[in-house]
């Protein structure tokens, strides 16, 4: 076995995180013989240092460290620019540890003392996947994100999920907060899929509390009950060949839980008003805000339902976990908006999106959205360029509260001490850099075209050639 393993991957390099010295000597012993390079360290400040500098493809990772819990930096080392594997060192006996660690991302986990076929065994599956998602990574260029905007780290992983999710049929559970963009992941599963060119049918379970599990049984409640249960029931048959999102799944009531389990089970239901079982060939997609777990915990939702609708979990990251992406959905929501309102295309003052940096977005990407469509209708048509007073007055306040600290290359001005500061720019130089970018845009806007832009501009032609001349531009004559 080890020499098939040996065979069929090329060397790796594995970092091991662990004050334990003879850990160390054991698990760079396996990792050796299996034809990898091992490097061991004894603190998480050098295992960071390490996992952050240098190509990684597997961590073995010691949950107590003498300078922190490795649980804590998990995340940190996931989604670094490797993105390695990280496989939790737990002591011996210790259920919780183990679950912490596949709750926090890690691949897997072993228990100390690891014996050699404990080590092998993970290394070895964790290193196939990594080849296979490298594999989806290369296909993922082809990958149908219809309006799902960004690039980071955490929203590069979920689209991974999405693509390796869209070559199986299995049943998949997308978790996250209100307004980050659920229904858009489920609708690139459906898109990316074999059943592509069938129905996708969306679902909100907050409007099926009725159930017959929870009814009375006259006759006159009946068929109140088969009225509520109906649209659920048209959606099975709607989602025939396709795909049945179920949104909010945490909603369901119980009776509503044990109806959907037997349905999903066989397949079958009963539409109102038939007297025979149908069959439904759907693959299932469910989303939810809530903690599905606790809920079973709290005796508020089925465990062997639960256990039946996550076969492939995608934990879709909050906008305040993606900052780096709320730039790019800024630009592409205002396109959209404009377009949408048959507005010219409008542009941004660099501030307006430092503000938009230091609110957190508690509604997310859905958020986002609202506040700038609420900018775009605010400024009239004729400005091009959207400042940071358009914004909401609750996001604004935020601003000086909660602003990053400045580099260590720009220089900070006291009121006292306006007179030393070398690099605060003059009200001229402020109203010119509006200028020219202003200019920028209404010269892409217009194609290049000098009547163009001086429609939609409003300036003459020789104004408009006055401005090109003095900030030195190139447009045709």
């Amino acid at each position: 076995m080890r020499e098939r393993i040996v065979e069929n991957n090329a060397m790796a390099n594995i970092l091991i995180i662990d004050d334990d010295k003879k850990t160390c000597d054991a698990l760079s012993f396996a990792i050796r013989g299996l034809g990898h390079r091992p490097t061991c360290v004894y603190t998480l400040k050098d295992g960071i240092r390490e996992a952050l500098s240098n190509p990684v493809d597997v961590i073995f990772l010691d949950v107590r460290m003498p300078d922190g819990n490795g649980l804590e930096v998990l995340p940190l080392i996931r989604d670094s620019h490797n993105s390695p594997e990280i496989i939790i060192i737990t002591p011996m006996g210790n259920p919780d540890g183990a679950e912490l660690a596949i709750r926090s991302g890690a691949w897997g986990y072993i228990e100390k003392p690891p014996t050699l076929k404990e080590i092998m065994l993970p290394l070895a599956r964790s290193l196939q996947y990594r080849e296979v998602k490298r594999q989806g990574e290369r296909s993922s260029l082809a990958l149908k994100r219809d309006r799902i905007v960004g690039s980071s780290p955490r929203i590069m992983v979920c689209l991974d999920h999405v693509a390796q999710a869209a070559t199986s049929e299995a049943n998949v559970l997308i978790q996250g907060e209100a307004g980050t963009g659920k229904e858009l992941f489920a609708r690139a599963i459906h898109e990316n899929s074999l059943r592509h060119d069938r129905n996708f049918v969306a679902v909100d379970c907050s409007a099926l509390s009725g159930a017959p599990a929870d009814s009375a049984q006259s006759g006159q409640e009946r068929k109140a009950v088969i009225v509520a249960e109906r649209p659920f029931e048209d959606s099975l048959q709607q989602a025939e060949g396709g795909t049945l999102f179920l949104d909010k799944i945490e909603e369901l009531s119980p009776g509503m839980q044990k109806s959907f389990l037997k349905a999903l089970q066989e397949r079958r239901f009963r539409p109102g008003g038939y007297r025979h079982e149908v069959k439904s060939n759907f693959r299932l997609i469910t989303a939810a805000r809530r903690n599905l777990d606790q809920m079973v915990q709290n005796g508020e939702f089925r465990d062997d339902l639960l256990f039946r609708l996550r076969t492939v979990t995608i934990e879709l990251p909050s906008l305040r976990e993606r900052p780096e992406d709320i730039k790019k959905l800024a630009v592409y929501f205002v396109m959209v908006i404009c377009e949408q309102y048959g507005m010219e295309i409008k542009g941004f003052s660099p501030d307006f999106f430092d503000v938009l940096l230091t609110y957190n977005w508690p509604g997310n990407v859905r958020e986002l959205r609202s506040t700038l469509e609420g900018v775009v209708l605010t400024s009239a048509r004729y400005d091009a360029i959207l400042f940071p007073n358009l914004l909401p007055n609750h996001i604004r306040i935020q601003a000086p509260l909660t602003s990053p600290e400045k580099s260590a290359s720009e220089e900070v001005c006291s009121p006292g001490d306006l007179g030393s500061c070398q690099n605060f720019p003059s009200m001229t130089d402020f109203v010119d850099e509006m200028k020219l970018q202003y200019l920028h845009n209404l010269i892409a806007r217009s194609g290049r075209n000098v009547d163009e832009a001086c429609r939609i501009s409003g300036m003459s032609r020789s104004s408009f050639y006055d401005h090109v001349k003095k900030y030195k531009l190139n447009v045709p004559k």
